[in-house]
């Protein structure tokens, strides 16, 4: 394990086994609240199927440290920026590499607005596993009121707390990641960031984007998707549903039954 400093934090990397003259380099970002090492299972199934991964833990979860309390002050746009931070660190190992992006949930949004935000980086794909814009109106019908209820009522208690204490949903997280999330679910768009207009910055990624809907996924159901990736009209997309075995999975359990994601990741990348 490596780390990142940034600011009062630190950013831990995970990094699993592959060949050496593996060509491809992935950095995976976690979903909010989710530890690095539950990917360790999917990411060493990337290893064996070619491609080396770096899992990194988002601030303040899993080996990531502090622990978000009332003095942390991060969102979005911080969780963005730590990407470009990791990607400089890693410059040695992704030498002679493409290098790919893998987002599952928010770290998958944090990837593509990182992308809005840097239209200079060089990472060669975006691969988004389970991966949407959680805008109420686009659940199913019976749905959309109670996510909005949720997601509201979560901004508005971490603010009055100070910190998202993690009941039952999120894992402990910074307040201003869970007003940011609470924003995007409340209007269905990004706030600015650090006074950068991502909305616009997304509709000029041109990198090529896999995005993975889970079948029988009730956090991010396909509408959710479609409303991110038409944020993105300009990246070449391929759109692809998993379901192992025909069976479908929810928005976690993936990454603990991958072993055909990974291959189709591998491959696809492969293309670039």
């Amino acid at each position: 394990m490596e780390t990142v400093a940034r600011e009062s934090d630190t950013i831990a990397l995970h990094f699993h086994p592959a060949p050496e003259d593996a060509p491809t380099l992935a950095v995976l970002w976690p979903a909010m609240g989710v530890p690095a090492r539950y990917y360790r299972k999917f990411a060493e199934q990337l290893g064996a199927a070619g491609v080396a991964t770096v899992v990194a833990d988002l601030r303040g979860t899993g080996s990531s440290t502090p622990s978000p309390s009332r003095a942390s002050r991060y969102g979005m746009a911080d969780l963005t920026a730590d990407i470009e931070a990791v990607l400089q660190h890693l410059k040695p190992r992704r030498a002679g590499r493409r290098t790919i992006l893998i987002g599952h949930s928010l770290g998958g949004q944090a990837c593509a607005l990182h992308l809005a935000s840097e239209p200079t980086s060089d990472v060669a794909g975006l691969a988004l596993l389970a991966v949407g814009l959680p805008y109420w109106r686009d659940y199913p019908g019976s749905r959309r009121l109670p996510v909005l209820v949720q997601t509201q009522t979560l901004g508005i208690a971490s603010a009055a707390l100070g910190v998202w204490p993690g009941w039952g949903f999120g894992g402990r997280q910074s307040r201003g990641v869970i007003r940011d999330w609470a924003y995007t679910a409340r209007k269905g768009r990004y706030p600015h960031l650090n006074g950068v207009d991502v909305e616009a910055g997304l509709g000029r990624v041109t990198v090529p984007v896999l995005a993975v809907d889970m079948a029988g996924d009730r956090y991010t159901p396909p509408g959710t998707v479609d409303r991110l990736l038409a944020k993105l009209p300009s990246a070449p997309v391929t759109r692809e549903t998993y379901a192992p075995d025909g069976v479908p999975i929810d928005h976690f359990r993936w990454a603990r039954h991958g072993e055909p994601l990974a291959a189709r990741v591998a491959a696809w990348s492969g293309a670039l």
